[in-house]
């Protein structure tokens, strides 16, 4: 509400809608009251549930508590302006001033003051009577209106479910107090004896509980122990790998060396030594021929050569029997070797020559020879003793060597007056025999 007096001393008075805050044209007639209105007025509005004095449910409809009653009426020096100020709903912060509202209805001020001392009792009557302020306009009192009209249909609604449901209990027969009473019993009794074993569950839980714990701990250090066993384990594998390959670095280092062992066992060393074999009519050791021809005259340094390791192999041969050679001693001197006359240990007799003529009348190269075969006899006889059914192809006697074939006879091993031809097949009979004597040795003495 708001009043206010221009310069021609004319009073303008105009009230608004508490919600919209619309300005209002208050009827004449609401301008005096006389005591049967008061009476009906100040009549109590009857209470609709729990939310009738709130003017709101809870599915959001009007908030009639935002409508709050006239707070101050204040009044100026100039006693021509009354000021009410309401605040409004929406803006609450609104302080002091008042509402001027255009072409408002002029009055006389000289019944200002009962006018609106008769309107302002007037709303105080019906904004006391309920949560809404008033005036209101048409339009808000419309709305009121149908959302009242609303929460009474809900009201309806939940009074005849009300009905419906003291109607069920009505309707059910009345129940054995005695038999209630003795099911409450047996119940409680039930219940204590419940509560009994809930409290020694409890304490079993708790017993389990510190059980659990020591169990926890124990495997925590269980989960310690397993981790340091696997890191043990780890490195005991790791040096078990290792030493397997050191084992396997052994064992295949051992099965070579026992495969060369093999080998050599099975390797003939004079055989490899002293290899005897032929070439068309010499006999030849390690490829040096043994003898000379017309045809074909061989070098005497290669015939000493072959005759340095004649003498080297029996020599080998007659150790390994441990046999000691009577009247002559054979000393292996490559192609200087010669015998040594044990009767007269000044003598040297050499198996190698030069040629020449003083070569023809030099007797000591034919006594060496004579003396080689009958070492080689020696060994022969050796032999026999052991194994009686060793024999050499050829025999031997007195310097000379028998031909056992069909065609018989007997060839000389001294170069003079000899041929070269029956002296070189002489040799060739004389490495065969060392051939045999070699075959056999190895056959006895290597190990199996």
């Amino acid at each position: 509400m708001a009043a206010a007096k221009d310069v021609r001393g004319t009073t303008y008075v105009s009230y608004v809608c508490q919600r919209c805050y619309q300005p209002l044209k208050l009827d004449i007639s609401l301008l005096s009251l006389d005591g049967e209105t008061l009476a009906e007025l100040t009549e109590p509005f009857p209470q609709f549930g729990s939310d009738a004095g709130n003017g709101s449910d809870a599915s959001g409809q009007l908030d009639t508590t935002s409508l709050q009653a006239p707070i101050q009426i204040n009044a100026e020096e100039d006693d021509t302006v009354v000021r009410r100020i309401i605040p409004p709903a929406r803006v609450n912060s609104l302080e002091g001033g008042f509402t001027v509202i255009g072409d408002a209805q002029p009055i006389n001020t000289e019944n200002l003051s009962h006018r609106l001392k008769v309107t302002s009792h007037l709303f105080d009557i019906m904004s006391g009577q309920s949560s809404i302020d008033h005036p209101l306009c048409e339009e808000c009192t419309d709305t009121l209106l149908d959302q009242l009209d609303q929460q009474l249909k809900i009201t309806d609604d939940e009074l005849k479910d009300y009905k419906v449901f003291l109607n069920k209990l009505n309707d059910k027969p009345s129940l054995d107090t005695e038999a209630l009473s003795k099911e409450l019993t047996e119940l409680r009794v039930e219940e204590e004896e419940l509560i009994r074993k809930l409290a020694e569950v409890e304490k079993e839980r708790e017993k389990v509980a510190e059980k659990m714990e020591v169990e926890k701990e124990r495997s925590r250090q269980l989960a310690i122990d397993e981790k340091k066993y696997w890191k043990d384990y780890s490195e005991y594998q790791k040096q078990l790998l290792e030493y397997q390959d050191e084992q396997q670095s052994v064992d295949n280092q051992i099965r070579y060396a026992q495969a060369q062992l093999d080998k050599l066992k099975k390797t003939n060393v004079f055989n490899s030594t002293f290899h005897i074999w032929h070439k068309g009519h010499f006999g030849t050791i390690n490829n040096f021929r043994l003898g000379r021809l017309p045809s074909v005259p061989v070098e005497w340094s290669e015939i000493n050569a072959a005759w340095g390791q004649t003498v080297l192999l029996l020599h080998s041969l007659a150790r390994k029997m441990n046999l000691t050679f009577e009247r002559y001693r054979l000393v292996p001197y490559g192609n200087h070797s010669y015998l040594e006359s044990l009767s007269d240990k000044s003598k040297d007799l050499p198996l190698y020559g030069t040629g020449g003529f003083r070569f023809f009348w030099d007797t000591k190269f034919d006594q060496a020879m004579v003396g080689f075969l009958d070492c080689l006899q020696q060994f022969k006889e050796a032999v026999e003793k052991v194994d009686k059914r060793f024999c050499l192809p050829y025999r031997m006697e007195k310097g000379k060597i028998h031909d056992s074939s069909g065609n018989g006879g007997a060839f000389s091993i001294k170069i003079q007056f000899n041929s070269e031809e029956q002296w070189t097949k002489a040799l060739k009979f004389v490495l065969t025999n060392l051939k045999w004597g070699l075959a056999w040795v190895s056959s006895q003495f290597t190990e199996k």
